[in-house]
């Protein structure tokens, strides 16, 4: 009977989407049952469980059609992290600038010398080192909202997050051109693409961002539509992003530090609420890093991903903590505040992405590095921002 469908069913995109969804509520309300336990890891766990590595309910054919969701997901995570910078008034606070980039060149520094002195080249171990110094805004943002976390620890944390993942981009953007000489491409091409790329995503971005400021000020009679406005220009920039080769993970961030900047004092788009909504994002974007974690990649590369893990965890705390005291800052907000760099996700995984695209087979090993050192990160460090937060005597918004 041919008006049957074939069997067994294969999965189209929305089956994946209400798999990974109603996993995920699955396994945040059974980590809800811990209480010292971040929704993140459950779920996580449960993607886990039911991903190829595990009962293969989610199979790799199907995270596939699930990736155009997860990059949407990221996109608004980074648009609104990034809508915690103002660069206007940055410029007025140079102490935070100071932090985050000592914090950065730090990591670089560290990271790139382990590395090196583990046998990886120097060109994997430069694009490894700039990945690596991301953090993961995903962490922050959910697990701040879950706890009620509210304060100055909490909002400094956000600035030296979105610091730092754009100093992550110029670094990665930097580090291009030898790592594209190292594989014997063009001089032409080392020196082209990254500058195209990043000043490309950084046009599009600032276009894009007044575009969508412009149109909230003429419908200002009508808030409502404000969030639709934000959804459709941020798919607008990672739809043109991705036609124009671009990168559709630099691009949501600077339009969220555009709008913020562009926006006078008495505007509120980046104030725009994004709801229950959003906690969907959150859902499918974690299922979907626990379904992809391989724990026969963990067992190879465990060794030299712990090293890294535990070298970029300690550089960060430690520059953070001790700048942070320099400046005055008391004890137990300093050490949160650098506690909470030590998450890193899907920012990370799409840079890591974006090497294995452009050095093809020359980057098998640093993809499977970071993918292996966020597994370890994402696993540990929601326990680890929820324990900041309260150290730092902000959950519950306090």
């Amino acid at each position: 009977m041919d008006f049957l469908p074939a069997w067994p069913l294969e999965y189209n995109a929305q089956i994946a989407f209400g798999v990974l969804l109603m996993a995920g509520v699955l396994g945040g309300f059974l980590a809800h049952r811990i209480s010292w336990l971040p929704s993140i890891t459950g779920f996580m766990a449960v993607g886990f469980l039911i991903g190829p590595s595990g009962i293969d309910l989610l199979t790799q054919d199907a995270l596939d059609l699930a990736s155009p969701l997860i990059g949407v997901a990221l996109a608004l995570i980074l648009y609104r992290l990034g809508l915690s910078l103002d660069l206007r008034a940055m410029l007025h606070e140079r102490r935070l600038l100071l932090v985050a980039l000592a914090e950065s060149v730090a990591t670089f520094i560290a990271c790139y010398w382990v590395l090196a002195q583990l046998g990886l080249t120097p060109f994997l171990a430069g694009l490894t080192a700039a990945i690596v110094i991301s953090s993961s805004p995903a962490v922050l943002i959910h697990v701040a909202h879950e706890v009620g976390a509210a304060g100055p620890t909490t909002e400094r944390a956000k600035e030296l997050v979105a610091l730092n993942n754009l100093f992550a981009f110029f670094a990665f953007s930097a580090v291009l051109p030898f790592a594209h000489l190292a594989t014997d491409h063009s001089w032409t091409t080392a020196l082209m693409q990254p500058i195209y790329r990043l000043a490309g995503s950084a046009l599009v971005a600032l276009v894009i961002a007044w575009l969508l400021v412009q149109l909230a000020r003429k419908t200002r009679a009508a808030p409502q539509y404000r969030f639709a406005l934000v959804v459709g220009a941020l798919m607008l920039g990672i739809g043109v992003a991705d036609a124009l080769l671009l990168s559709p993970l630099f691009v949501p961030l600077a339009m969220g530090v555009a709008v913020r900047t562009i926006e006078s004092d008495r505007e509120t788009l980046s104030e725009v609420e994004f709801g229950e909504a959003f906690e969907l994002f959150f859902i499918i974007l974690f299922v979907f890093a626990g379904a992809k974690i391989k724990p026969d990649l963990i067992v190879s590369l465990g060794g030299m991903a712990l090293a890294l893990v535990a070298v970029r965890s300690a550089v960060k705390w430690a520059t953070v903590y001790g700048l942070l005291r320099w400046q005055g800052i008391a004890p137990q907000p300093a050490a949160a505040s650098g506690l909470l760099l030590v998450p890193m996700a899907g920012l990370a995984i799409g840079l890591a992405q974006t090497a294995d695209k452009l050095f093809a087979l020359d980057a098998e090993a640093l993809l499977a590095l970071v993918l292996t050192a966020v597994a370890i990160l994402e696993t540990i460090g929601p326990p680890i921002a929820a324990y900041a937060f309260r150290l730092a005597d902000e959950a519950g918004g306090n």
